[in-house]
């Protein structure tokens, strides 16, 4: 995919949440770049600083100071890192946005090496095909919350909480209820079963080098509970805010397609 003739101004939009990530930060900048550039992509990258209680949020706005494809977003207190990727989408510039985290265990490339596939698909799915670079209790706790997920929920997926590639316009008029790590599966949902197109692929997780993982703690876990608990209310009971396929939509091109086709053929 080439630089875009639309009117966006950037091909993809990288949201980069940041909470006390100064150990990491500038790398994980550095490597999203480095990846714009070797694979000749027009995007921008948002570094948004989730109520950072160390220097996260100075060495963001360094960064923008002489990087004009940078911006950065400052939240007064911490948020969550749903609430930091849906910030950012509001901020974007771009037809397609991807959450990239700053803590340096994801290589830009694993997920961008895939961008030729939203020519035919709305959202972009990867799974990790070397878990082995986490702990063996993060492992099984991913896999059973993705089993849960995909049970209750009529999903057929291997990994929910990856760099989910979407078309931004598809995003539009999403009821989200959670700002915390629930969000990606949140959406996940909630497109899936609105009937866009996607695909599953295979990417690797890198080892992380400095900082703690704030996805495996009691305080998470419970959150993520709550927010499954509201959205399969909202889901299966209040039903889906909406069932509309955005016109922009790589989705509704296909569906009109073969609309039209059947309507030949008779």
């Amino acid at each position: 995919m080439t630089a875009p003739d639309h009117p966006y101004q950037f091909l993809i939009t990288a949201i980069m949440p940041a909470l006390n990530e100064e150990l990491c930060l500038d790398a994980s900048v550095d490597n999203v770049l480095d990846v714009f550039n070797r694979l000749g992509i027009c995007g921008e990258l948002i570094i948004v600083n989730d109520g950072s209680s160390d220097r996260t949020g100075a060495l963001a706005d360094a960064r923008v100071k002489w990087q004009q494809c940078i911006q950065a977003i400052h939240h007064e207190n911490c948020r969550g890192i749903g609430a930091s990727f849906w910030d950012g989408v509001q901020h974007s510039r771009g037809e397609i946005v991807v959450f990239i985290p700053g803590d340096g265990e994801n290589d830009a490339e694993e997920i961008f090496r895939y961008l030729p596939l939203l020519e035919q698909v709305d959202i972009v799915v990867p799974f990790v095909y070397n878990p082995e670079v986490r702990s063996r209790f993060r492992q099984r706790l991913s896999a059973l919350f993705t089993r849960i997920v995909c049970l209750f929920f009529g999903l057929s997926l291997n990994y929910l909480n990856g760099t989910v590639m979407y078309r931004r316009s598809i995003l539009e008029g999403i009821d989200l209820r959670s700002n915390g790590f629930f969000y990606q599966a949140e959406i996940l949902i909630k497109t899936i079963r609105r009937g866009y197109l996607y695909a599953e692929v295979p990417y690797a997780l890198k080892q992380r080098n400095a900082g703690a993982s704030k996805a495996v703690s009691i305080a998470t876990m419970i959150k993520v509970f709550r927010d499954f608990a509201s959205v399969f209310r909202s889901v299966h009971f209040a039903g889906l805010n909406g069932n509309e396929i955005s016109c922009s939509s790589v989705t509704a091109k296909r569906v009109f397609e073969q609309r039209a086709k059947g309507a030949c053929e008779q």
